[in-house]
């Protein structure tokens, strides 16, 4: 259910490698949630790092809607970017399991996989 790659990198290099990876695969990023500063800006202690990346292809995201609609709930889809124990980790929860758990749309599973696809190798890159 949960695609997460260990990286050697420093959090700040693999947010910009991450940054690279998404837009080289022709996906847009929609926005940064910068999850431990919002936090931290609002008092409370919060010492690991991390940054919700949400991404969109927009012919994905049409043909899912064009499916079922409700699944607008869901969408962009989210790369995350985060610390854990000092170590860095890029990770999302799979399409495929997502979308097979909010809708039994059969023509969704087809974009779900190639989406799964996109977004892994996205991970991979910037690992």
């Amino acid at each position: 259910m949960y695609y997460i790659v260990e990286t050697q990198k420093t959090f700040d290099q693999a947010v910009t490698d991450l940054d690279a990876a998404v837009r080289r695969h022709d996906f847009g990023v929609l926005h940064v949630h910068d999850l431990g500063a919002t936090l931290r800006s609002k008092g409370l202690a919060f010492d690991r790092q991390c940054k919700i990346f949400e991404v969109c292809s927009p012919q994905q995201a049409a043909a899912v809607l064009a499916s079922d609609m409700r699944l607008n709930m869901a969408l962009p889809c989210r790369i995350s970017v985060y610390t854990e124990g000092g170590t860095t980790f890029i990770g999302m929860i799979e399409p495929v399991a997502l979308l097979g758990m909010l809708s039994q749309v059969a023509a969704l599973k087809t974009t779900a996989h190639e989406v799964q696809e996109q977004t892994r190798r996205m991970i991979d890159e910037a690992g």
